[in-house]
């Protein structure tokens, strides 16, 4: 029976000959992005502008001066927040914001943050201080503060500094990769 399969087959290939063709192009699925894909990858790239009249002035919840300030965005690491919340990063960067206007600190807040993520610094420390005697509301600098870095895009995450970095009177705030970051990040990790 083996036989009558190769003369079938020998039958069947009869007047067939070989393609001549010296260069091979391998498909890999990937053809080069359209001009529409890379004015969107462009778009998506470019860092954001930050100008501190984004920041609210308006009505702000008042923390307590010894209150902990605690937030995380979702897709943060556990393990990651927790390394923040206990201080174990290293601090590249710091903000005094004592004695300072609220004007004045939200501009200072507003500028410092977008030169760090500019600079791909992503641990700050940010002094806003406790404010038991301030008025007319008690620790409306540490309110604002957190307010507004709530509504900063780059804000992964922040948490009340611990003792030795100023405690209640001090946030560590961790930063987004900016988009150099992010390309670098892309390049080491692709599927090759």
């Amino acid at each position: 029976m083996h036989n009558d399969d190769l003369d079938i087959f020998m039958r069947e290939m009869a007047g067939v000959r070989k393609l001549e063709q010296d260069v091979l192009m391998a498909e890999n699925g990937e053809s080069a992005p359209s001009l529409a894909q890379l004015a969107r990858r462009k778009a998506a790239e470019q860092e954001p502008e930050y100008d501190a009249d984004y920041l609210s002035m308006e009505y702000v919840d008042l923390v307590k001066p010894d209150e902990v300030l605690a937030y995380k965005k979702d897709g943060v690491q556990d393990g990651v927040y927790k390394n923040l919340r206990l201080g174990h990063y290293q601090i590249d960067a710091t903000l005094m914001l004592l004695g300072k206007t609220l004007v004045e600190a939200r501009s200072s807040l507003a500028h410092f943050v977008e030169d760090c993520h500019n600079r791909g610094i992503r641990t700050l420390l940010i002094h806003h201080g406790m404010g038991r005697d301030s008025k007319p509301h008690p620790a409306i600098l540490k309110s604002y503060t957190f307010k507004w870095l709530l509504q900063m895009p780059p804000i992964l995450a922040l948490h009340t500094a611990q003792k030795h970095h100023g405690g209640y009177a001090a946030t560590y705030v961790l930063l987004s990769k900016n988009a150099e970051q992010k390309r670098v990040n892309r390049e080491i990790h692709q599927k090759r």
